[in-house]
């Protein structure tokens, strides 16, 4: 037997799983996919969701990695530092944004296939 899940609740679910790292300065925004995951019994849902969870993870563990060091050392540069560094930090935003926007787009246009981020490391 053969379960048919709703392709336009499985968009919607899926999409605002991955759309809710806009919201990443704010733990709120990891809360949307982990209530998605834990309401939702569609097995694309659920894998859209701990995807976004990890991709949480991987930007919160980026931002700390490298924003820590660049902000101590505008600090101790009086600013200076904060210019010399702007084009890491806007492509770590460029990059951030253009994943989410493709994994968006993928949820639309596939929407019964998982988006996978490249090249992030998975907890869940």
């Amino acid at each position: 037997m053969r379960v048919t899940y709703d392709s336009d609740k499985r968009k919607l679910l899926s999409s605002l799983c991955h759309g809710a790292i806009f919201f990443s300065t704010t733990l709120f925004s990891v809360g949307v996919p982990i209530l998605i995951n834990l309401i939702s019994d569609d097995p694309v849902v659920k894998s859209n969701a701990k995807e976004s969870i990890n991709f949480h993870f991987n930007v919160w563990f980026w931002a700390i990695l490298i924003g820590v060091p660049i902000g101590i050392i505008s600090f101790l540069t009086l600013g200076l530092g904060g210019i010399l560094f702007f084009p890491v930090v806007a492509f770590g935003f460029l990059l951030h944004w253009g994943l989410t926007i493709w994994a968006l787009l993928h949820c639309f246009s596939k929407p019964d296939q998982p988006f996978r981020y490249p090249f992030i490391f998975r907890v869940f």
